[in-house]
């Protein structure tokens, strides 16, 4: 079914990409992308790759764990789990079985600000992973009885990141750092939290988030965006926009901030560290931020690599990572030390982040650094999922997809002055927070 031309929001087309002076413009272009919106609110966004036989599908919420209600966190992952139980037309046997036996697969994860259904599936499939996806979001029944076992399932998956410090030592991080704010709450919430959660709840929380303004549909593969907003417009056309005042994304005042030094004892046998801050959203640092955690953490002969395991052998692994959301950004640096190197090793994290070697970087270094974030952007281009999860992450933060090339001249316009502004945040060290694991613990 094709919708009425002019039923739809006219749609936007990115033209092919340009290249610059290291990568000609075949290897920056992704094919035709373009974009739409239905008249209730559900935005589309679709990328012809005709060189495929296959296509990615997606169904975008804008609502993460940053969104559980007080006294249940864990609600947006929880659903992410129970939408699978079942149907008013398909079990959950059903639901994994009608997929797989085309040699597809379907998949979903949440995060701190979105969760995401997808399906992946051969081209001449798109009509039923429009059907099984919609069924979804749209039909779920949620039976009591496998509603408490998929509980069990999510409890062990709790336990799972207990049992992994370096996994546990970053919520416990956010725990402190984004103080009595959903920011800092875990994804997966806590054993109480999920306990507590029933189908009424889960229903309210759908009722408030899975609108069609806070829904994207991204399309990845040898299809045409006519015949992919058809489709949405036949299984998401008739939803209506609701949006709710308790449904408004509560943002974290920076304010509230207090910067700690905190070290704990753990049942772990080498010690985990973790150094981070959190400064308010700038775009205008967006790119110098990716290019120093590209210097800092990028590979082998990044800088923490190279300083903390080549040259002193302090330890294994070591890296860092910059989160961006929609009020501030996170930087954090992690390491994992035997316990008589903590200390050495914190002193060395410091030198780097407050030293010369990020407030005045060496050219090698820099140019370095962009080589691999472009190389690293052109591979990713020929993973489909990461083209989807790429293209869905630029519609959420920036309002809109920025092409290859135009990411290639934002990468290659970043100066040495550019880096050492976006450092200054991480060379502040009564801004720096420090959480320590210390073996020891039972």
């Amino acid at each position: 079914m094709h919708p009425n031309p002019s039923a739809i929001v006219r749609k936007n087309i990115v033209s092919p990409s340009i290249g610059n002076a290291t990568h000609p413009a075949e290897r920056l272009s992704t094919g035709i992308v373009e974009s739409g919106t239905l008249p209730n609110g559900l935005r589309i966004v679709s990328n012809q790759v005709p060189w495929i036989h296959s296509v990615t599908l997606g169904l975008w919420i804008n609502a993460g764990s940053r969104e559980d209600p007080e006294g249940f966190e864990g609600m947006a992952h929880f659903i992410e789990h129970a939408l699978f139980k079942g149907t008013q037309k398909r079990d959950y046997v059903e639901i994994a079985r009608c997929v797989e036996e085309t040699g597809g697969y379907i998949d979903a994860w949440t995060t701190k600000e979105q969760t995401c259904l997808c399906v992946r599936c051969l081209r001449e499939h798109l009509h039923l992973a429009f059907d099984l996806l919609a069924d979804l979001c749209c039909n779920p029944v949620f039976p009591p009885d496998e509603i408490e076992k998929e509980k069990e399932v999510v409890l062990e998956e709790i336990a799972s990141v207990n049992d992994t410090p370096e996994e546990l030592i970053f919520e416990d991080f956010d725990r402190r750092a984004f103080s009595r704010h959903p920011l800092g709450t875990a994804i997966l919430g806590t054993e109480e939290s999920v306990e507590r959660l029933t189908g009424k709840e889960i229903r309210d929380f759908m009722r408030r988030h899975y609108v069609p303004s806070k829904m994207l549909v991204t399309a990845i593969g040898n299809i045409e965006h006519d015949a992919v907003t058809g489709l949405a417009e036949s299984f998401w056309g008739h939803l209506k926009d609701s949006p709710q005042e308790d449904s408004v994304r509560r943002l974290f005042d920076l304010s509230a901030y207090r910067p700690f030094t905190k070290t704990l004892k753990k049942s772990v046998f080498q010690s985990q560290i973790l150094l981070g801050t959190i400064f308010p959203r700038d775009d205008r640092r967006f790119w110098g931020l990716m290019v120093l955690n590209a210097m800092l953490s990028s590979g082998m002969s990044s800088i923490l690599n190279l300083e903390l395991r080549e040259k002193r052998g302090l330890v294994y692994q070591a890296y860092s990572s910059v989160s961006f959301y929609d009020e501030v950004t996170e930087f954090n640096v992690y390491a994992g030390t035997d316990k008589g190197k903590t200390s050495k090793t914190l002193d060395t994290i410091a030198e780097l982040l407050t030293g010369n070697v990020l407030k005045e970087p060496d050219p090698f270094e820099l140019a370095a650094a962009k080589s691999k974030m472009l190389g690293s952007m052109i591979l990713g281009m020929e993973k489909m999922t990461r083209r989807m999860s790429h293209i869905a992450q630029d519609m959420f933060y920036f309002g809109r997809y920025l092409s290859p090339s135009e990411k290639a001249g934002m990468i290659d316009g970043v100066t040495a002055e550019d880096v050492a502004v976006a450092a200054a945040a991480l060379g502040i060290p009564e801004q720096i927070s420090t959480l320590v694991y210390k073996p020891g613990g039972r």
